[in-house]
């Protein structure tokens, strides 16, 4: 499915992505890898067998539209960048929420808006989308960074409606916590957190399945894809609020 595909992979620097350009690399995939910081693309680049290192700012839209059409054609994209800070409503910082919805949803938006056109016209490709079980419904202290990822997944939707009776996959994928420099932001308990590796590894089943939405691990996604259909006083009595 991989070999000798190419996939432009967005957040691809360090912990999921990275986890994900590595596991793709070693079924064969052509990698272009962007995110801000061309240090560790390079890094990256030079571990990998066939990537290309392509830094980029995903709230500036100038920044995607020149790599787009340095890249060319694209068989996949996978966009995982993600901004992130622990945050009350009692606490809100308007310009930290500003950049986690910019970063999280809108860079999605701009990147998806940009390479979606080419893949019409050949009528093939695949879109991929990291939401977060944070997306599934309303948490406490996640103010910004719930709404992002629930508008990353309703994008998907909207993309898989317009889509699914064409050869394009539309797919979201919805982990749970990761251990990256953003749970480490984290004071509180993180039910069965997973490394970038483990997360990854389920990643990439989900990208080869025809599954549309996949939330994991599972059981603790349970909880949120049932959760979001409970009374909302008895969901925030079971996330302890």
């Amino acid at each position: 499915m991989f070999a000798g595909k190419t996939w432009w992979l967005v957040g691809a620097s360090e912990g999921l992505g990275r986890a994900i350009a590595a596991k793709m690399d070693a079924e064969g995939a052509r990698l272009v890898l962007s995110a801000r910081s061309a240090d560790k693309l390079d890094d990256l680049a030079n571990e990998l067998s066939d990537a290309t290192a392509l830094p980029l700012d995903v709230t500036d839209p100038d920044s995607i539209q020149q790599a787009v059409e340095h890249i060319g054609q694209i068989d996949g994209v996978l966009y995982c960048a993600g901004a992130y800070d622990p945050m009350p409503a009692q606490d809100w910082d308007a310009e930290k929420v500003e950049l986690i919805c910019d970063v999280n949803f809108m860079g999605a938006m701009r990147v998806v808006g940009r390479v979606i056109p080419q893949m019409v016209a050949r009528n093939s490709g695949h879109i991929a989308l990291i939401g977060s079980l944070a997306g599934h419904t309303g948490l406490p202290g996640a103010t910004g960074y719930g709404a992002s990822k629930a508008a990353v997944m309703h994008m998907a939707e909207n993309l898989q409606a317009d889509l699914h009776k064409t050869p394009i996959k539309v797919q979201v994928i919805n982990p749970g916590f990761i251990e990256t420099r953003l749970t480490a932001k984290n004071d509180f308990n993180m039910p069965m957190i997973q490394t970038p590796e483990e997360a990854a590894d389920a990643c990439m089943r989900t990208l080869r399945s025809g599954r549309f939405s996949t939330s994991f691990p599972a059981p603790f996604s349970w909880v949120f894809t049932i959760g979001k259909h409970l009374p909302r006083r008895l969901f925030l009595k079971l996330m302890g609020s």
